[in-house]
C-alpha cells in the first residue's frame, strides 16, 4: 500500500495512524521541532504530553531534528520531565532536513511536513501549510528510510561531514 497524503489529511494519516497507534518504536526525523496540538479522546493534548505518556507506556521514541526546539516545546518538555524518560531521546544534527516517521517498523511517512502544528498538527485547513507526502507499508521503502535514520542516529554520517563547523556537538542530545 502506498497512499498520497495532502494538506490537512496529514493529521489523520500521520498523527492518528502512525504516531498515536505506535506501540513499540517511533522514529521521527524533522527539520523543525515545535509543540503542536493533537486531539486525543476528543480533547486537545500537546505532542510533548502525548510523547511523554507514550514513553511511560513503553514506546521507544527517537527524534532527529535540525534546529533547536521551539521555546514552547522546551517549556512543555521541562514540565513533562522529558529528561528522565530514558526511552524518549532527541538528537540534533543540523543537516537533518528529511521529514519521515516510522511507526513500529510497519508504517512509513515521507513528505514535506515538519513536526509542527502547521505541518502535521491539528490546525485548521485555512491556517496550515500546503504539504504533500505519502504513507506506505511496503518494507522496501521502510527498510531504506530506517537505514538512513540509523546511519544518522548512530553518527556514521558524522565521519565525512563537511559541516562540522556549524555542528555544536555531534548528535547533541537535548536534556531539558
Amino acid at each position: 500500500m502506498i497512499s498520497l497524503v495532502e494538506n490537512e489529511s496529514h493529521y489523520g494519516d500521520v498523527v492518528e495512524q502512525i504516531i498515536l497507534k505506535s506501540r513499540y518504536r517511533l522514529d521521527i526525523a524533522t527539520a523543525t521541532l515545535k509543540a503542536l496540538t493533537i486531539v486525543n479522546n476528543r480533547k486537545g493534548e500537546t505532542i510533548v504530553k502525548c510523547l511523554a505518556r507514550k514513553a511511560d507506556e513503553g514506546l521507544q521514541i527517537r527524534i532527529l531534528h535540525a534546529s533547536v526546539p521551539s521555546e514552547w516545546f522546551i517549556k512543555l518538555a521541562k514540565k513533562e520531565n522529558l529528561k528522565n524518560k530514558g526511552n524518549l531521546i532527541l538528537r540534533r544534527c543540523p543537516r537533518v532536513h528529511q521529514k519521515s516517521i516510522i511507526g513500529d517498523g510497519r508504517l512509513l511517512y515521507i513528505g514535506s511536513a515538519n513536526l509542527t502544528g502547521a505541518g502535521i498538527g491539528a490546525k485548521s485547513p485555512r491556517n496550515r501549510n500546503f504539504e504533500l507526502g505519502f504513507v506506505t507499508d511496503e518494507i522496501r521503502f521502510i527498510d531504506r528510510a530506517d537505514s538512513l535514520f540509523e546511519l544518522i542516529w548512530c553518527g556514521d554520517m558524522c565521519v565525512n561531514c563537511g559541516r562540522k563547523k556549524i555542528c555544536p556537538s555531534p548528535l547533541e542530545e537535548f536534556r531539558f
